[in-house]
């Protein structure tokens, strides 16, 4: 007899342990994947997922980002009252996994003796006092406030209570993809804490202010909301504030957080990040550190993109989902507007060597599935020029190399842009720095990885920018990777960053194109600093060569103002008496006019010992001078030095500031350049 409810007279059974599981269950069984692996890493990602959201809403907008992050410790009694439990007083200590006999606790204390000896003879403290059964909970208040767009009133649920719900899907340069960071940081608040997160939110101009607390329902994933109001926007505020209660780990985590937002002030100089810290009990080891603005200079806002031919090659149902969603009449238009790099004359080019069955004029919609795949094998095989990268938004020269004298202050820092080029069909720009000397760095490699815009700070060593500052070869450029401070800036961004894993944590070196595109910047950036090394070790040895000249002036001086004054000192001239000399061989021509003059001037204090030494030394510096002229003048970078024109006279009238990707120009109006010419 057939299992009840399975369907009398079924060809075969269901298996009743068949189930799914909605995006929100599959996020919480599987964690780690997202970056929350441990109560610790947690905490770091929470903070970096809400302020990466804040800079995308900022700068959306073309506001200047100015973030308020802040994470309080929230003590066991605090979080009790929020949950709504009462303090317990415990009946019977031996239930708990805290608790110790005598006989552990003796044992404890000894090996917390012999450990405080030990670091005491090395100089170092101790690593405190254990917590018996492994250690209390720690709960942390995360707050991120921001000046960005906010968020519509009716979407805010589904854009915080909702997994991979968002607003960044598409081909786009976008910090996050999925919309899934600040819902995990929801999925773990609630599995950690069972508490709900609490946002402020305010568009611009919007007349009031919007007020949620919600979590999510994790069997439906839908949003679950606790509270919802508007309030009155008298201030005019714009922005958002969410503020999250979770388990966490600060004393593990600490120096990653401020690492994380060093790096993020390196990349994002125009933003500005106002961070603090506060302990439960001891503000010992409260934080309260500002990272500075230090431009205005933003980059463009990156733009929704087509496909790019190669990624048929990657993606073999990209012809078939994109021939059954386009908008276009014929099959010529289609190749034409729905990829990047195939203009009109290339679509039917592309469309002759398709052959027969295919035609310019035939409707997207009737290429059928066989059709599709020699479309798609066309396009694997063909060569298409690299896309142009406008669609991209990379940091700049001049933003990277203002941040890393910002936060580094190295003694010199060069910088290269590569070209856009496709990669698994996605447009691709690579930007690096590479920096020597500097406060707070370390002597060797000091890597810093970004990608479109975010620090990776996790798996530095498989990381693709680790493999080719290893490979390469140092020396070759007068770098001492062992004792030189390097600083190695690699930027990555793109329309797809091939992340290993969805935590966004590395790049893989298994990508060719990535790798050699890495490779050829850092080398750009080493040969610069070869010549600059060069040239100033040629001013050190010109340096050591004058001192050394400079060191027997007074003894030349005093030589030949000796020789001089016993010349003068005879009445027949020096070439008369070296004639008289029977052991005198062939001598030079001897201008009888100057002889008179010198030893006249000998005779009368007018050349002395003094005088020949500020001559010596005259010479020698208009010596240096023009070898180092006739070096630059051979030398073609040897003129191109930083140049700065200062302005002359009073208050000036400016024209508007021109931006570059290296630089920022602001110019005098011509109309006041009458009144104030620059000399």
């Amino acid at each position: 007899m057939p299992p009840k409810g399975s369907g009398a007279g079924s060809k075969g059974a269901g298996d009743k342990n068949l189930k799914s599981k909605s995006p929100a269950e599959f996020f919480q069984d599987n964690k780690g994947i997202a970056g929350f692996e441990n109560a610790g890493k947690s905490l770091y990602t929470t903070l970096r997922e809400f302020i990466e959201n804040s800079l995308d809403s900022a700068e959306s907008i073309g506001m200047l980002p100015e973030i308020n992050i802040s994470i309080e410790e929230v003590t066991l009694t605090q979080y009790e009252e929020l949950i709504g439990l009462k303090t317990h007083v415990r009946q019977d200590d031996s239930l708990y996994a805290d608790f110790e006999t005598e006989k552990e606790k003796t044992k404890r204390l000894k090996q917390e003796e012999r450990k405080a000896n030990a670091a005491a003879k090395k100089g170092g403290g101790g690593d405190g006092t254990r917590v018996p059964g492994g250690g209390k909970k720690a709960f942390f208040r995360i707050t991120v406030e921001d000046n960005g767009k906010g968020m519509a009133h009716n979407d805010i649920p589904n854009m915080l209570g909702r997994v991979l719900s968002g607003t960044k899907y598409g081909v786009r340069q976008t910090r996050g993809k999925f919309g899934l960071g600040s819902k995990m940081a929801l999925i773990w608040s609630k599995q950690t804490t069972g508490l709900p997160i609490n946002i402020t939110s305010a568009q611009p101009n919007q007349k009031f202010i919007s007020n949620y607390v919600l979590d999510i329902d994790i069997e439906r994933n839908e949003p679950n909301v606790h509270k919802e109001e508007k309030t009155d926007n008298d201030k005019n505020w714009n922005g958002a504030i969410l503020s999250v209660i979770i388990e966490g780990n600060w004393s593990a985590y600490r120096n990653k957080v401020l690492s994380y937002l060093r790096q993020m002030a390196i990349v994002t100089p125009y933003a500005q990040f106002n961070f603090k810290y506060v302990g439960a009990t001891d503000a010992k080891g409260n934080v309260d550190v500002v990272f500075r603005r230090r431009t205005e200079v933003m980059p463009t806002l990156p733009t929704t993109t087509k496909h790019h031919p190669s990624a048929a090659k990657e993606n073999q149902l990209l012809i078939k989902d994109l021939l059954s969603n386009t908008r276009e009449k014929t099959l010529q238009n289609f190749l034409q507007k729905e990829f990047t790099c195939i203009d009109k004359a290339h679509a039917g080019r592309l469309i002759a060597e398709l052959g027969k069955g295919f035609d310019a004029q035939m409707p997207p919609k009737e290429v059928t599935d066989t059709q599709g795949t020699r479309i798609q094998q066309l396009l694997s095989s063909a060569r298409f020029a690299d896309p142009d990268g406008g669609c991209l938004s990379p940091a700049g020269e001049y933003n990277l190399r203002l941040g890393i004298m910002k936060e580094l202050s190295p003694d010199w820092v060069a910088s290269f842009v590569g070209p856009a080029l496709a990669c698994a069909g996605h447009p691709l720009i690579v930007e690096a720095c590479v920096s020597l000397g500097g406060k707070d760095v370390k002597a060797g490699f000091n890597v810093f990885r970004f990608a479109n815009r975010i620090p990776l700070l996790f798996e530095a060593g498989s990381d693709v920018v680790t493999r080719c500052v290893q490979r390469l070869n140092w020396g070759s450029y007068k770098i001492d990777k062992n004792n030189d401070k390097i600083g190695i800036f690699v930027s990555i961004v793109s329309t797809k960053i091939p992340f290993k894993g969805t935590s966004k944590e590395y790049i893989g070196d298994d990508n060719v194109d990535i790798a050699e595109a890495v490779d050829r910047a850092i080398r750009a950036c080493a040969i610069q600093l070869k010549g600059k090394i060069s040239r100033a070790q040629a001013a050190k040895e010109k340096r050591a060569r004058k001192k050394v000249l400079q060191r027997y002036i007074p003894d030349v001086s005093r030589a030949i103002a000796g020789c001089l004054k016993d010349s003068a000192a005879f009445a027949e001239p020096p070439h008369k008496r070296a004639k008289n000399n029977a052991n005198a061989g062939t001598l030079w021509e001897v201008d009888l006019a100057w002889e008179k003059e010198i030893l006249d001037k000998v005779r009368n204090g007018q050349v002395t010992a003094a005088t020949l030494a500020r001559k010596l030394e005259d010479f020698v510096e208009s010596m240096d001078s023009e070898q180092a002229l006739e070096h630059s003048m051979q030398n073609k970078e040897g003129l191109t030095d930083a140049v700065h024109l200062m302005n002359v006279g009073g208050s000036h009238e400016f024209a508007p500031i021109v931006y570059h990707p290296a630089l920022a120009f602001k110019g005098l109006k011509a109309s006041v350049l009458g009144k104030h010419p620059l000399r």
